[in-house]
């Protein structure tokens, strides 16, 4: 069953990023639907998708008022501020770039640089990033992760995206992490809305779960 989203009622908040690489302008408006009907009110537009800043522009202007909308695999500052430009909110990189995030914190937006090592995390934490992307969390692991954490400031939000979802969505809890970004498991290019439907079902009920316990 779906559940009814009021226009400017903001859903209640989990630490779950969708990712729409490949989404296209067209298609965007029913796959929002669907995500924040089921429960996912944060979501991602790679840049490298077909047409993403009229993606975005499209999610920004339709949802912007009970989720966070943004852009993903964002490399530079011009970027930055197209981002800005078409109302995103936050804007989410695969390295740890000290331009982009103070571009970012610039615009007003919000910052989640990937990092991998402790110099990436503290490069990220010190130019003002406020959350740490994990990518791909495959590579560092659910032990790699928890022992990194232990010199990270207690309050810090931490995401694990590229090998998190269902079935270790409690591990990584419970090792400390504060949410993930959920790509292929949930959208791929030419996914229908009835997919992705089931797919956010899926992950919402494994997450909610998971944090649960």
């Amino acid at each position: 069953m779906r559940r009814h989203i009021s226009k400017g009622s903001m859903p209640m908040h989990r630490e779950i990023i969708a990712i729409l690489r490949g989404v296209q302008p067209h298609e965007v408006d029913s796959i929002g639907d669907v995500l924040i009907e089921g429960g996912i009110s944060t979501i991602e537009v790679p840049l490298n998708s077909p047409d993403a800043f009229e993606s975005i522009s499209k999610l920004a202007r339709r949802f912007g008022t009970v989720a966070q909308i943004g852009a993903g695999t964002v490399l530079d500052q011009d970027d930055v501020r197209r981002v800005a430009d078409v109302g995103g909110q936050i804007i989410v990189s695969p390295d740890t770039s000290p331009k982009v995030i103070q571009a970012t914190k610039a615009a007003n937006l919000s910052s989640y640089p990937g990092v991998m090592t402790p110099t990436d995390c503290f490069t990220a934490l010190g130019n003002g990033a406020d959350g740490l992307k994990f990518f791909p969390s495959s590579v560092l692991g659910i032990s790699g992760f928890k022992a990194l954490s232990a010199v990270l400031p207690t309050n810090v939000r931490t995401y694990a995206v590229g090998g998190a979802g269902p079935e270790n969505f409690k591990a990584w809890l419970s090792a400390g992490i504060t949410g993930f970004g959920i790509g292929s498991a949930l959208y791929r290019a030419g996914f229908s809305p009835s997919d992705v439907a089931s797919r956010a079902n899926d992950i919402v009920t494994s997450y909610d779960l998971a944090a649960s316990q």
